[in-house]
């Protein structure tokens, strides 16, 4: 059987492993909970019953979470124009540039958080998608960070939207901020994904689509929540 530390032993015991914590309760759970050493994130987990193969079962999107990540966001812009060089830069964006930045990231740099990209500057853009998409960064229309408003699109994202995207196993991790956060301000930010990707439900989805979900800190225990009940009260 595998040890634990003390301390993973005895916030195992705070975990009522039969039960579903209501969203209020989790939040105030996972801050007690958070005793490392640094200002752990919380996460939220789903999985999802559809099956990611299909395009058309794929689950991806955007939110703006009310009080943001906690953390510093990191943003390239991929355009060409003047003006939106200028907007992305003065918006906060820590690289902005064309073909010169494609070639950047060919060569291997990929220190950064998220991308926006103008439309023109897709065909480039479209290039790095085995580079981008494992790491879940490519510009997407959907997700918003395909733009003509690209300096629109950072402000946002420096505001605090993030992305999600189901990965091969049907499951979403998404960050709701940090341990330091009001347990108020974890239970907002928690609410906004939740409702997101209860209404990015696909349409060929059949049965139950939220099978599960459950919110811990980065050393925490995970706290469950009832997926039945957040479907009822969170869908379109």
């Amino acid at each position: 059987m595998p040890k634990f530390s003390k301390r993973v032993r005895d916030l195992r015991t705070k975990v009522e492993t039969a039960r579903f914590y209501t969203l209020s309760e989790a939040a105030q759970q996972v801050k007690e909970c958070a005793t490392a050493k640094f200002d752990e994130s919380v996460d939220l987990a789903f999985f999802l019953g559809v099956d990611p193969r299909h395009a058309e079962q794929m689950v991806r999107g955007s939110v703006s979470l009310p009080h943001g990540t906690g953390k510093k966001v990191r943003v390239v812009v991929f355009c060409k124009q003047d003006a939106q060089v200028a907007a992305a830069k003065e918006a906060g964006a820590e690289e902005v540039g064309g073909d010169e930045l494609v070639k950047k990231i060919q060569d291997g740099w990929t220190d950064f958080d998220a991308a926006v990209a103008s439309p023109d500057m897709m065909g480039q853009v479209g290039r790095l998608g085995k580079i981008l998409g494992p790491r879940g960064l490519m510009p997407s229309p959907k997700a918003g960070t395909v733009t003509p408003n690209v300096g629109e699109a950072v402000a946002e994202i420096k505001r605090g939207r993030i992305e999600y995207r189901i990965d091969k196993n049907a499951n979403i991790h998404v960050s709701v901020g940090k341990a330091s956060f009001s347990a108020q301000q974890i239970e907002e930010n928690a609410v906004s994904v939740i409702e997101s990707i209860v209404k990015a439900r696909p349409s060929a989805c059949k049965g139950t689509y939220l099978k599960s979900c459950a919110i811990s800190s980065t050393m925490g225990p995970g706290f469950k929540l009832d997926p039945a009940v957040l479907t009822s009260q969170y869908r379109a």
